[in-house]
């Protein structure tokens, strides 16, 4: 997952992405994988007692895209908050992609699991991301804030317990491989803020307006005299605290603040 850590709900739930590798097509009366081969799915994992495969996802082309190095688990999972349907339902969702660039939305109560029909899960956004993801989205305010490769950060709303079938709005910079995992730091829902690193022999340090994404109040290429400028490294995510911004180099910590 690029790094990512795994996401994990109020009762110990654990969700995370898994790499191209074998997958059992022949299932079980319970319809998980008969041999217990769970390659290329995402996962929830129930912590209660014995660690046990609680419930998963994959596609249904996933042996053709464990064969061709398209996994699922090159990108991180985030679990949103709870968020009613239009019909009023509570729904605990989760939100994962990876190299194939589909936005793969569960129900972390039932993931959908394997169908060679048809994808049996609660929601999938295709060609909406230019390239493969190497990153992991943000949440913040009712939005999911994705950095694929080549392509811009983008973000999609939250409504009626559905993720938008289109960006809100994107950046006009595009982030090269890795793509980026965007920060957000905000004033309770005011004055929210997306950082984002962009990797390069110099790395570039982003700020928009996180309710506008093509709006960009700073990036650390604007300064006279290279004073803002760090090294890049890859699968970093900014990390706000006390006023600060701080980004991993590959021998040191950039911090950004305000001058006196």
């Amino acid at each position: 997952m690029a790094g990512s850590a795994p996401a994990a709900d109020s009762t110990g739930n654990i969700f995370f992405l898994v790499g191209n590798g074998d997958f059992d097509t022949t299932l079980n009366a319970s319809h998980f994988p008969a041999n217990g081969n769970c390659g290329n799915c995402f996962v929830k994992l129930a912590t209660s007692g014995k660690i046990t495969l609680a419930d998963y996802f994959t596609p249904l082309n996933t042996v053709a895209e464990s064969n061709a190095d398209q996994d699922l688990g090159s990108g991180g999972a985030i679990a949103l908050p709870d968020v009613k349907d239009s019909n009023g339902t509570t729904r605990h969702l989760a939100v994962g992609a990876g190299k194939d660039a589909i936005i793969y939305v569960v129900d972390r109560d039932a993931m959908g699991k394997f169908n060679a029909s048809a994808d049996q899960i609660y929601q999938e956004i295709n060609n909406q991301l230019a390239s493969g993801v190497f990153s992991m989205p943000a949440y913040f305010n009712g939005a999911v804030y994705y950095g694929a490769v080549g392509d811009s950060m983008k973000a999609f709303p939250v409504v009626s317990a559905k993720l938008a079938a289109t960006p809100s709005s994107q950046t006009a910079s595009t982030f090269g491989y890795p793509g980026t995992t965007p920060s957000i730091s905000a004033n309770g829902a005011a004055n929210a803020i997306a950082w984002a690193v962009e990797n390069g022999g110099t790395a570039v340090l982003h700020a928009y307006d996180a309710t506008n994404l093509a709006t960009e109040f700073y990036n650390s290429n604007q300064a006279a005299n290279s004073r803002d400028q760090f090294s890049g490294n890859k699968f970093i995510t900014p990390l706000i605290a006390n006023g600060k911004v701080f980004v991993g180099t590959p021998n040191s910590v950039a911090v950004f603040g305000l001058l006196p």
